[in-house]
């Protein structure tokens, strides 16, 4: 059993930078992929970028390429995005999600391939 806890959200002006933590508990952490996906009112939750259980692999949606970046730590069982150049249509409750690497990838990119979620972390970005 994995548990995932989101910190680091808050409310930041257009331009500005938050890095989120995923802490995780569960000694398999460290060998399952792991990804970020938001959620903003009233829209579905879509995938923000994903990361293989190494770290060596990342993926990002074409909106936050060049802008953030994901990255874990897999002796302190934890998972960062890093959120430069924030603007507001990145509003949104920001999820972390943990899951067993699925045979022929190396990340998973959709919702429905990750068992593990945390509670989701606000972000706000004002214009």
């Amino acid at each position: 059993q994995v548990q995932l806890v989101e910190s680091g959200g808050g409310l930041v002006q257009t331009g500005g930078s938050l890095r989120l933590s995923c802490a995780a508990s569960g000694r398999t952490f460290s060998s399952y992929a792991a990804g970020w996906f938001r959620q903003a009112p009233g829209k579905e939750r879509e995938f923000v970028a994903a990361i293989s259980w190494s770290g060596g692999s990342t993926d990002y949606t074409d909106s936050v390429k060049g802008r953030f970046t994901i990255s874990r730590d897999n002796a302190k069982n934890t998972v960062y995005l890093q959120m430069n150049s924030l603007k507001p249509e990145d509003t949104a409750l920001y999820y972390c999600a943990a899951g067993p690497t699925p045979r022929g990838r190396l990340t998973i990119l959709r919702p429905s391939g990750y068992n593990y979620w945390g509670q989701g972390t606000q972000v706000t970005v004002s214009s």
